[in-house]
């Protein structure tokens, strides 16, 4: 075989089949294989006991890596997760931690049975490096794989793999995250698939050649051995599976469990309508000093039992906020997996078969080589993820029967706080705050989101105890805490999101610090069926404050009232130095609500006033509920209600002349729902769509968000939440806008959006 060059096309890899590598292994590699009358004939009990035996392997993969690591993201966040392959490849399992980086492993080893297998060869006891966007196995280079080829008996079996965020791989900004970046080649250097181990033992001259790289070596050493040891194990543990019921019999159970996610997930679609609705994620700044606006734009497409997932309206590729094709990939798969695989195995090769992906290669989320994609994971790859689960949780609330699993958008982004220099021992540090793992859950369609419950794409994350980040790094927490109306208004409100705020401690010696996040002017938590987007993100430095003469007097403050100092509030992209007197505050997003606020149940915003979640202002402002003393005044509540109503009537515009059309005629409704607002009906004869207030929006060949209301204004409207000035973030125009009934004035989408954002599509096909 043709070893691929340098900056050629060989490095882009686009493969999401096996099948499409089969003829490229070299026919040296004995390969473990098994027919489908295999797969097909094992038994229930058997299934049942050696899947779950493969899955609990991923769990205690999981506890090898967290016992070994000394990084706060692997020891502390769970930032990392794990997949289990056939012998070419295809997944049968991956774990419940960061399932983005899990969802494109299988790419990595397809390119490597294809790239590899001929030169240098894959033999029992290697182990392969990677931490190459484009070839897969992560979304940005500090995600750095290390996965196993397991053989059994002389074949190859299987493949197990551990991926994991590092702290820092070099490049021009500390933790790897740089802003300044305009190409690849001011980042972390990506490495294709390379023999780091070869017969069970690390090779010590590769092994310094990626530790060389990193301002935290011995960090970095010692996670590469933790998934070392995460590999032995699965190594271990498959062949002792295939001791004990052979290897045909575990190998047709990985199969069969791939073909059980496939028939499953197809049913599930099956039991949904035929539809299309779309999203947007709008991502701010793509680089230091740009004040740009980039969007992601999904339409996905349900027919019969197949998504199809079409990003090709995606903004062209910019600065460092990209992701490669397996960025996409994951970032699709890590919504299908809690939306609408929770009751069914995650083998996501036979989820994978449901849907297809249809991309622009030179985009955000498809960037070609040298683009940058050092912030990939939390911007590009984050934002296809939030486009995904908008409109999956769409097509869910179409149906009575699966619209539990729906949700607003959980936080949006995670951002990125990395500080750098001389910790409180001497030594160097680099740290990033892992804090903001705790996001608000967006609020689902019979409950508000949880508070700080975490991310969507990690379901096992969590954050380290305040004493651990400050045990490894210089920092002193003055607070870590739930912010109140962070969450996106609604029926069922977003979870509440938080803020730290931390200053150097020990330390004699200023810090570099990075900044990498998104949502100060545009919010990416945005609501469903009218709820209100949470909050924006903020982040600021205090700079030349007196806490150490407050911390003299025995005062600890507690607001940002009582931070002396001048206030420098951050963009999206920065990377400064925080001096010894600093103080660093970071507020990150929250999840949004579900449906209009104003149709919340009083006594729940009373509990919430009560118990802090919102505050008073907000409960009247937004809410519309008058709460007087602990109780909710309905009388009150209800007069107030009728007034915003008709605030919203006087400043309603219709979107076009099919509102005066359908002016004042009703309809009788159908089970047949587009969302919890709107249904279809039937109005003299004539099928159309109507709200539930039985006010019609459309007629045939009609789209309903013609027959709407819109009310425009500042972004602001959405609640105290909300940045009330975007225009010091970036140059394009940030409005609020809401869509209603024009007769009864329910909000059906609220959103706070760059003008000029197309209008809502979504709509049910005709089979």
């Amino acid at each position: 075989m043709t070893a691929p060059t340098p900056g050629s096309e060989a490095f882009a890899n686009r493969t999401v089949r096996a099948e499409d590598i089969l003829d490229r292994i070299s026919p040296t590699l004995a390969l473990h294989t098994v027919d489908q009358d295999t797969v097909d004939s094992v038994d229930p009990l058997n299934y049942e006991v050696i899947r779950h035996r493969l899955w609990s392997l991923t769990d205690d993969m999981a506890d090898a890596m967290k016992r070994m690591s000394g990084s706060i993201v692997v020891t502390d966040a769970n930032d990392f997760d794990f997949a289990l392959t056939d012998e070419v490849g295809r997944t049968s399992q991956i774990a419940l931690y960061n399932t983005e980086l899990a969802a494109a492993m299988d790419m990595a080893i397809f390119w490597t049975l294809a790239n590899r297998s001929d030169n240098p060869g894959i033999d029992p006891g290697d182990m392969f490096f990677c931490n190459d966007p484009w070839i897969g196995g992560g979304l940005h280079q500090n995600d750095v794989s290390l996965y196993m080829p397991i053989f059994y008996e002389g074949k190859l079996f299987s493949w197990s793999s551990a991926v994991a965020h590092q702290l820092d791989l070099g490049g021009v900004g500390p933790g790897s995250w740089t802003p300044r970046s305009e190409n690849v080649y001011w980042e972390s250097l990506p490495t294709p698939p390379i023999k780091m181990v070869r017969d069970f033992e690390v090779q010590n001259d590769v092994q310094d050649a990626y530790l060389r790289r990193s301002r935290m070596p011995h960090l970095v050493g010692l996670d590469l051995r933790a998934k070392f040891s995460a590999n032995m194990l699965a190594n271990r543990r498959i062949g002792e599976l295939c001791d004990r019921y052979g290897p045909d019999l575990v190998k047709a159970v990985m199969r069969r469990t791939m073909d059980d996610a496939e028939t499953r997930l197809r049913a599930k679609l099956r039991d949904l309508p035929d539809g299309t609705w779309t999203a947007t994620s709008h991502h701010q700044s793509s680089g230091m000093g740009d004040r740009g606006i980039y969007r992601i734009r999904l339409t996905m497409t349900k027919i019969e039992d197949r998504l199809v997932f079409d990003f090709t309206e995606s903004d062209p590729q910019s600065g460092m906020i990209n992701c490669t094709f397996a960025g996409l990939r994951g970032g699709v798969v890590s919504a299908i997996l809690p939306l609408l695989a929770g009751d069914i195995p995650w083998a996501t090769s036979g989820l994978t078969r449901c849907f297809e992906l249809l991309s622009t290669p030179g985009t955000l989320n498809d960037a070609l080589h040298p683009a940058g994609v050092c912030k990939g994971s939390i911007a590009a790859a984050w934002g296809t993820t939030n486009c995904a689960v908008e409109t999956i949780s769409k097509m869910l609330d179409t149906s009575t029967s699966h619209r539990a699993r729906a949700t607003s958008l959980c936080a949006g982004t995670a951002g990125a706080s990395v500080f750098a220099g001389t910790d409180q021992r001497g030594a160097p540090f680099v740290t990033m705050a892992m804090d903001p793992m705790a996001e608000g859950l967006g609020a689902r369609t019979y409950a508000d989101g949880v508070d700080t419950g975490g991310m969507i794409c990690i379901p096992k994350g969590r954050i380290p105890d305040a004493e651990i980040s400050e045990f490894g790094a210089p920092l002193l927490y003055l607070w870590r805490r739930e912010e109140p109306d962070s969450g996106g208004s609604g029926r069922f409100r977003g979870g509440l999101s938080g803020s730290i705020c931390v200053v150097p401690h020990r330390t004699a010696n200023p810090m570099a610090f990075v900044y990498s996040s998104d949502g100060g002017a545009v919010p990416q938590n945005v609501g469903l069926g009218g709820g209100y987007p949470g909050n924006t993100a903020l982040s600021t430095i205090f700079r030349g404050g007196d806490v150490a003469a407050q911390f003299a007097r025995g005062l600890l403050p507690q607001r940002l009232e009582e931070l002396d100092g001048r206030a420098e509030r951050l963009n999206t992209e920065v990377e400064t130095v925080i001096g010894t007197q600093d103080v660093y505050y970071l507020y990150w997003q929250a999840g949004g609500g579900y449906l209009d606020p104003l149709t919340r149940d009083p006594a729940r915003v009373r509990e919430d006033v009560v118990s802090g979640a919102v505050r008073e202002s907000t409960a009247r402002d937004i809410y519309g509920v008058v709460v007087s003393g602990e109780e909710a005044d309905l009388a009150a509540t209800e007069a107030l209600r009728t007034r915003i109503r008709s605030d919203r009537r006087a400043a309603a515009e219709p979107v076009s002349d099919q509102v005066a059309a359908w002016a004042g005629k009703t309809a009788r409704l159908s089970d047949i729902r587009l969302s919890e607002n709107v249904s279809e009906g039937d109005s003299a004869g004539i099928a159309v769509r109507a709200c539930t207030c039985g006010q019609v929006l459309a007629g045939p060949g009609e789209t309903m968000w013609d027959g709407v209301v819109k009310i425009v204004g500042a972004p602001s409207a959405a609640g105290p939440q909300i940045v009330p000035d975007p225009e010091a973030f970036v140059d394009a125009e940030i409005e609020f806008r809401q869509l209603c009934c024009p007769s009864c004035l329910t909000a059906l989408t609220t959103q706070v959006v760059p003008v000029g954002t197309p209008l809502p599509t979504d709509d049910l096909l005709r089979r």
